[in-house]
């Protein structure tokens, strides 16, 4: 499977990054046997994080016994030092690993977050507290909405190394600030920021829960997803070919091999059939930014 450079970290990804999300719904036999597949089609980095239940606990196992060969990055949604040193720590402990490689604060959603986080005693001290300590290796942002936000995070986390947000030709398809990814991806090219997608497969908002019925809602995402092989592999190989370094497998068990199927088939996509996917789906209602859940 292709890899990219992650930025400046000195780490090249698989084009494709497994979110651990989806280890939650299976039991310990069956996460061992995803991550197992994983690395059968050589996948090298895996996101994970304390809020998506179990999965830190799921992925441990196998982890351990393949620490070199995955490349691992967690997240904290706390904003102030205390918070984020602890749950740091629990993180290490969960996974039982002495370090990780990616540490990020997770899902900024307003200026207000951004100046909490930057204080002498907000998340970014007990970060990089920690990776003078050895236990993180690098640093990186997350934010589910706001390029603006991300642009702003940017300018004042200057060791700030990888930057995480949604990509879709859905969002690719409308105008405004609150959709320009683009002029993410162009100042990451130019600053050697490490690029990953999010929401790479997310076809829309789920109807509302009360004109659903359960066996209309298969999948474990919070928004629904294309789920045929063909619409996979069109959708990966958009988000692949707008130079994201990674794009981040849905939170579904059942979508993550054919997502891997489709990063091992991905061989570029022109930019005609970009243009296509964008006319053809860029009126649809976008699920990013009117839900900011990860």
């Amino acid at each position: 499977m292709d890899t990219r450079p992650l930025g400046e970290t000195g780490h090249d990804s698989t084009v494709v990054a497994f979110g651990a999300i989806a280890l939650n719904w299976l039991e310990q036999e069956g996460a061992n046997q995803l991550v197992e597949l994983l690395l059968e089609y050589g996948v090298n980095h895996v996101d994970v994080a304390p809020t998506y239940g179990d999965a830190e606990l799921k992925l441990g196992p196998k982890l351990r016994q393949h620490r070199e060969e995955l490349f691992v990055g967690c997240k904290t949604q706390e904003r102030e030092y205390e918070g984020a040193r602890r749950e740091l720590e629990r993180s290490l402990d969960r996974l039982g690993v002495d370090s990780i490689d990616l540490y990020q604060v997770h899902g900024l959603e307003t200026g207000e977050e951004l100046e909490t986080v930057t204080e002498p005693d907000g998340a970014l001290a007990a970060i990089r507290e920690a990776k003078a300590e050895g236990l993180v290796d690098h640093i990186g942002l997350t934010s589910h909405g706001k390029p603006d936000l991300i642009h702003e995070a940017l300018d004042r986390v200057e060791d700030a190394e990888t930057v995480m947000f949604p990509l879709n030709p859905v969002v690719a398809g409308k105008s405004g600030e609150q959709y320009d990814y683009e002029g993410v991806l162009d100042r990451a090219a130019e600053e050697g920021v490490g690029t990953l997608g999010i929401k790479a497969f997310a076809k829309g908002p789920w109807p509302p829960a009360d004109e659903l019925a359960p066996a209309d809602r298969p999948y474990a995402t919070w928004y629904e997803p294309v789920g045929k092989p063909a619409a996979v592999q069109e959708r990966f190989g958009f988000a692949a070919a707008q130079g994201l370094t990674s794009v981040v497998t849905p939170g579904d068990p059942t979508l993550v091999a054919m997502v891997l199927d489709a990063a091992e088939r991905y061989d570029g996509m022109d930019e005609a059939t970009q243009r296509s996917l964008v006319d053809r789906h860029g009126d649809e209602e976008s699920p990013v930014p009117q839900q900011l859940h990860h």
